[in-house]
């Protein structure tokens, strides 16, 4: 039987971006309690402590709005503003967790929220307008895209492949063969961050689940990630599929190639 998973719904970038904007406004919450906790000391020591501590969140949170609106801007304009990309990585990296959190708090499915997360962060890629040479570009995909019964070992080289047909692993190097990228098939984190040491491309396209593409584009940061789904006919992790149209979108925003 095929699984609903098979076809992701569109995230919309909003809900990502407002569960942001909840997660500022709740750290400045938390701050204010913790001024009206601490708003009696005794001595001066703790006064210097409690107003060096308040102004240090202060600051950061000055800094995380305008990493906000630099995403919002980012977007809207469809323009890379270039003096907030360190704020908005900011943002991103010190809110994420917190916006996870509310949704869970609000029962929002985390999968979408990470599917917003991702759209977010291809749409701000897109407006880098990034032009390298294909093997200057890394296709990162995971290892459950081979066929289960599958006796070869294809994660350490993934040339190994006897390119059968049996799964998308024919089409990934079909992929590379067409486009000259490097292709890589990760089992994790670990050898994901292998590859990319050992390739040093100036961009990804990335292929995974929500909960491997949202960690792993956070884990490559700066450097550009275009996220893209994979496809889960038989459930997480078993045999699963690309969208080879979606894949060379991908490639197509950062290498051109004569055909």
């Amino acid at each position: 039987m095929i699984s609903s998973s098979m076809v992701q719904p569109q995230a919309k970038k909003r809900l990502f971006i407002g569960l942001l904007a909840a997660s500022l406004l709740a750290v400045l919450a938390l701050a204010g309690i913790l001024w009206y906790l601490i708003s009696h000391p005794t001595t001066v020591l703790q006064q210097v402590l409690l107003v060096m501590l308040i102004g240090a969140i202060i600051i950061m949170m000055v800094a995380v709005a305008f990493g906000i609106g630099g995403i919002v801007l980012t977007i809207w304009l469809a323009k890379t503003i270039t003096p907030l990309q360190p704020l908005m990585r900011v943002a991103i990296s010190l809110l994420f967790p917190v916006a996870i959190g509310l949704g869970r708090i609000f029962k929002i499915d985390t999968d979408k929220i990470k599917r917003s997360f991702i759209e977010v962060n291809n749409q701000l890629v897109r407006t880098k307008e990034l032009k390298i040479k294909p093997s200057q570009l890394l296709v990162l995909a995971p290892h459950c895209l081979q066929k289960s019964s599958c006796p070869h070992k294809i994660t350490t080289d993934i040339s190994n492949c006897k390119r059968c047909g049996g799964c998308p692993v024919d089409k990934l190097l079909e992929i590379r063969d067409r486009w000259g990228v490097k292709v890589g098939l990760a089992t994790g984190g670990t050898l994901a961050r292998k590859y990319v040491k050992e390739y040093r491309p100036k961009a990804v396209v990335a292929i995974a689940c929500e909960r491997d593409l949202a960690s792993g584009i956070q884990d490559a940061s700066p450097l550009p990630v275009l996220g893209v789904l994979n496809e889960r006919p038989f459930g997480p992790c078993f045999n699963t599929q690309i969208s080879v149209p979606r894949v060379e979108e991908a490639i197509r925003y950062f290498a051109e190639v004569e055909k």
